[in-house]
């Protein structure tokens, strides 16, 4: 499943990112990268430790908090501290990859399973041409390249890669979930479900049925989550 997360930050907390980017120290986005990664992987990112970084980080999370399309689809178990990239000049693009299956959390050394990838745009698309996020999916490849401040959701097992950018600066911020639900097909009824309920309520209210079908989200939900 593909998904648009609109607004995981306002205008105002976009303008706050772009400017603590503008000085930020980035360095060449390969290493940490695995070695099929490595070949096609041509960027910039900033290090995990870059106060910069650390900023950005603490907006996205809340940003993901306020957004319950971002719960409801991933079901989060765990999410990787969020990352920075930037493609631009002659560091303008990343081949088609797959991500790693599992990722090391920096400091602690924990493992996380990668169910889920998501990008969050900070750049307007006015500000650049090419750098399209396109992703392989059962209809075929589709490119994203959304407004400033929106998110994609998509699945860790997908093809990807960033076009180049021929013109100006495309800024990111990256990042994996590791699900409650391991199933890509189990997490997509369960939320297809949910949408489905939340009409349902801002219809017909929280009548018999509604209350039943709840109860039937909670109890699948019970049978596959991992928690």
């Amino acid at each position: 499943m593909l998904l648009t997360l609109p607004h995981i930050l306002d205008a105002d907390e976009v303008a706050e990112v772009r400017q603590r980017l503008a000085t930020a120290r980035w360095a060449d986005g390969r290493p940490g990268a695995g070695p099929q990664a490595k070949r096609v992987k041509n960027n910039e990112q900033l290090p995990h430790d870059d106060p910069a970084a650390a900023a950005v980080r603490e907006y996205v999370l809340r940003g993901l908090d306020r957004q319950p399309l971002f719960f409801s689809a991933a079901l989060p178990k765990r999410v990787f501290p969020p990352r920075l990239n930037r493609y631009s000049g002659s560091t303008n693009a990343y081949g088609n990859h797959v991500d790693g299956s599992v990722r090391f959390m920096p400091g602690s050394g924990q493992r996380l399973r990668s169910d889920l990838s998501c990008t969050v745009f900070l750049s307007d698309p006015a500000d650049y041409d090419g750098g399209e996020l396109v992703i392989e999916d059962t209809f075929g490849p589709r490119a994203v390249k959304l407004a400033a401040g929106h998110a994609v959701l998509y699945p860790g097992t997908s093809v990807h890669q960033v076009t180049p950018v021929t013109r100006g600066e495309r800024l990111a911020c990256f990042f994996w979930i590791e699900s409650m639900v391991r199933s890509d097909a189990q997490r997509q009824l369960l939320f297809q479900m949910d949408m489905a309920l939340t009409r349902l309520r801002e219809t017909h209210g929280d009548g018999p049925e509604t209350v039943a079908l709840t109860g039937t989200y909670h109890n699948l939900l019970r049978m596959w989550a991992d928690t």
